[in-house]
């Protein structure tokens, strides 16, 4: 049932545009760098890290995009993809048709949530795939520069094969931090018959979030935020390497997760499905 659900979604147009759009924003990113020719001043591409120094190597332009995306644009992604998971079938009116079939609504669930969890990471894998391949061609494949943690002007280098293990390891991180996001926008795609309701719940929550953050008298407790740590992943990209956050950007995704998801079992198993 995963493969049929899987082909249904990637032939939607909806999937067309928002994979297209993700691989749009880094290209648009090297033409720019590319065009524009490099920072005027070494002391301005230290002072505004990684960002400016893309012309540096083409590993640092996925990064760049990344850190671009990462706040808002993927986030809008991922929660349409999770939004219309089950409201889009009711809507449709083939929700109860699905159910007809000798599947358990846990069944139905969880196939719906694998396979919008693949599509998350498939559209996370599409920003580094597309920059990496645009900045490499852009600018070649050479050590990766870096900033040094609290030094000043001073830069460090990694290896291309370093930065590129670090690369693939922030992939896998900012796909795993929209878990609680996704959660939720799946959430409220059992609770709704309208998909854009649940999409833009999503968004409202990113959004929100990312509002609370930046109150600095909420203090510590911002750390709790689902979004407190999604840039947390720069600190591979610092000399020394800072992996504190990141653990902790892995652990408080996990009881997001995991409280959304139990609703939404519970919400759909009561849930008369009359569409």
């Amino acid at each position: 049932m995963i493969g049929v659900e899987l082909r249904k979604q990637v032939w939607r147009l909806r999937t067309y545009l928002a994979l297209g759009l993700m691989a749009a924003i880094p290209i648009i990113i090297t033409l720019a760098t590319r065009l524009g020719g490099p920072p005027h001043s070494e002391r301005n591409q230290t002072q505004q890290g990684l960002f400016l120094l893309v012309t540096r190597s083409g590993i640092n332009l996925p990064i760049a995009a990344l850190v671009l995306m990462t706040g808002f644009l993927l986030p809008v992604v991922v929660a349409v993809f999770a939004g219309g998971a089950i409201a889009e079938e009711a809507n449709w009116g083939t929700l109860r048709y699905l159910l007809v079939r000798p599947v358990s609504r846990s069944r139905l669930l969880a196939n719906k949530l694998a396979v919008t969890a693949m599509l998350a990471v498939v559209a996370t894998l599409v920003i580094v795939v597309v920059g990496l391949i645009g900045g490499v061609a852009a600018f070649g494949w050479h050590p990766v520069v870096i900033p040094v943690a609290n030094g000043g002007l001073l830069v460090a280098t990694l290896s291309p094969g370093e930065a590129f293990g670090r690369l693939v390891a922030s992939t896998f991180y900012v796909a795993w931090c929209m878990a609680g996001l996704l959660c939720f926008a799946f959430m409220l795609s059992t609770i709704t018959d309208a998909a854009l309701g649940a999409v833009f719940g999503g968004i409202g929550f990113t959004i929100v979030s990312g509002i609370l953050d930046a109150i600095p008298p909420l203090k510590t407790s911002r750390n709790f935020l689902p979004t407190h740590y999604f840039q947390s992943w720069n600190g591979l990209f610092q000399q020394p390497v800072a992996t504190g956050d990141v653990w902790r950007g892995i652990l408080i995704q996990l009881p997001y997760a995991l409280a959304f998801l139990i609703f939404a079992w519970w919400w759909f198993h009561r849930k008369d499905i009359l569409s």
